[in-house]
């Protein structure tokens, strides 16, 4: 049956740039297999669905090209936007596959908190795969469980983050990581940051909320129990965007601005 699909873009510095989401509010009837192939037809780095039940905690699905997340930032605070702003409103708490998520509205700001407990590792072998995307060797390098792994690489700076040269597909894979994290302050209230997850289809990320919540967390287990940053990303790839982060006791929060592009008609 024909169903909308809401074409958002979420993180975005004004009215410019951002990461392109498909929200898909009415999954009935919606298989694996089907929601994979919107995932794959829209090509976005993310397409998300919902499953509400009366009486039930809404559900979130969250698909790449490549497969399906347990958890990712962007869609989350898209579909958040989506629920605030465009209806019917509430509810103010959405589950996926790895956690329950609290949403909210403030302005033209959507956001999402979560629980900050997720564990992080060194990775004390880091140093061939920044080698092999052009960075000096890491200021640190650390493994957040997200619950899949992300690996950090704090490099030396803005300019090595930008200049970083996105390896060949299968050099992630080569190095034992899938999804890749470098950033570098330019502040200390401002980050730049790039994101590369090419075994789910998604070679370069312009937006990354489940990575900044990876960084919070990192952060945290550096000592820095709490704090706030902007994280821009997307400028390397056409679609700059901004994350702001927020971490407190055991909280994290993510949110930013949000448009709606177009609502496109699926055939399913």
């Amino acid at each position: 049956m024909p169903r909308h699909c809401y074409i958002l873009r979420v993180f975005t510095r004004g009215d410019e740039g951002g990461n392109h989401l498909g929200v898909v509010t009415d999954a009935t009837s919606l298989t694996t297999e089907s929601m994979q192939a919107i995932a794959v037809e829209l090509g976005f780095s993310e397409t998300i669905f919902l499953e509400w039940k009366a009486a039930e905690t809404p559900r979130v699905r969250i698909f790449t090209p490549g497969g399906e997340l347990p958890f990712a930032g962007h869609p989350l605070v898209g579909m958040a936007w989506t629920l605030k702003q465009l209806g019917p409103g509430g509810p103010d708490t959405l589950r996926c596959a790895a956690c329950d998520v609290a949403i909210s509205l403030e302005g033209e700001e959507a956001a999402i908190e979560v629980a900050l407990d997720q564990p992080v590792r060194p990775a004390p072998r880091a140093g061939a795969l920044a080698a092999a995307v052009g960075l000096p060797a890491p200021v640190s390098a650390r493994w957040v469980d997200m619950p899949l792994p992300y690996l950090l690489l704090e490099a030396e700076s803005p300019t090595a983050v930008a200049s970083a040269i996105p390896a060949a597909e299968g050099t992630f894979a080569e190095h034992g990581a899938d999804m890749v994290y470098l950033y570098s302050f330019e502040s200390p209230d401002a980050v730049r940051a790039r994101f590369f997850a090419p075994g789910h289809g998604v070679f370069e990320d312009p937006a990354t909320g489940s990575a900044a919540v990876a960084l919070a967390a990192a952060l945290r287990a550096g000592g820095h129990s709490s704090g706030r940053l902007a994280i821009n990303q997307g400028s390397e790839i056409g679609q700059a965007s901004t994350i702001n982060l927020r971490w407190y006791d055991q909280q994290v929060t993510i949110s930013g601005a949000v448009r709606k592009d177009e609502v496109r008609w699926l055939d399913t």
